[in-house]
């Protein structure tokens, strides 16, 4: 079992070889990037003695080239509250903000007696077979999750569970969140409509909108990628624990022909 990030300080964290990206080898993929980030949250929150609230929207906007070093994270407050609280986290490599997110957190209620609605749950992935991701596209990510399709990946259209490993810091534990989200951004790839070596479309952003809070160590991607004809995309995410439907999540995808 390996880690995604070692703790350098306080905000600096160094990627390991796991979290290569896919698109150039001496890039870091947005996925434990994310849940990085989500960590970040995680501490800030906890040094503030805590608010009872809980992440419901995180969005993260990709400013610039992820490069394959040191991260900063810093954290702050955008929008002070008891039952409603607004964050801002910039991650920053070799001195540039390279992504920015925001989540709000929300009061937590007992709304079982209403709560209902979203999709089937997936199968358990126990029973399935494991798919080599590595087949289509490198990276020491992709090299690192355990990806089991629900059917067969088709493109534009995959339904599977991925699972890893590794931990997202070396040493530390991650929340269920955190843990959940570095996985997350793989929906993109999951659902290429065409061969990442013809064309590029990589995702400028990530949004991820949640009804519940996951648990346990797999991720259901149900997901679906649609290609404009002007060079844009975006790819379409249910996510799923075992206990069914948590959430949804969106790509923007900017689409162009490699070579």
């Amino acid at each position: 079992m390996g880690a995604y990030f070692r703790r350098l300080d306080e905000s600096r964290f160094q990627p390991t070889e796991h979290a290569g990206g896919a698109w150039a080898d001496d890039e870091l993929h947005l996925s434990p990037l994310a849940g990085l980030i989500v960590h970040a949250f995680d501490g800030f929150v906890a040094s503030q003695a805590g608010t009872g609230l809980l992440i419901s929207r995180i969005s993260y906007d990709i400013l610039g080239r992820l490069a394959n070093d040191v991260c900063e994270v810093r954290v702050e407050t955008i929008r002070p509250g008891r039952t409603i609280e607004l964050l801002e986290a910039t991650l920053s490599i070799g001195g540039r903000a390279v992504i920015r997110a925001r989540a709000w957190l929300l009061g937590a209620f007992d709304t079982r007696e209403v709560a209902g609605g979203g999709d089937a749950p997936l199968p358990d992935p126990e029973t399935l077979a494991t798919w080599p991701m590595t087949s289509i596209w490198p990276g020491g990510y992709i090299a690192s999750i355990d990806v089991r399709p629900v059917v067969p990946i088709e493109p534009g259209r995959a339904t599977a569970w991925l699972t890893t490993a590794n931990t997202l810091v070396e040493g530390e534990d991650a929340s269920p969140l955190a843990s959940y989200v570095m996985l997350v951004d793989t929906a993109n790839g999951l659902a290429a409509r065409e061969s990442p070596t013809s064309w590029a479309f990589p995702n400028v952003d990530l949004t991820i909108h949640l009804h519940r809070q996951p648990e346990g160590r797999w991720v259901g991607l149900d997901s679906s990628a649609v290609f404009g004809a002007s060079g844009h995309g975006i790819t379409s995410s249910v996510l799923h624990d075992l206990s069914g439907p948590i959430g949804r999540a969106q790509q923007m995808l900017t689409v162009r022909p490699l070579g």
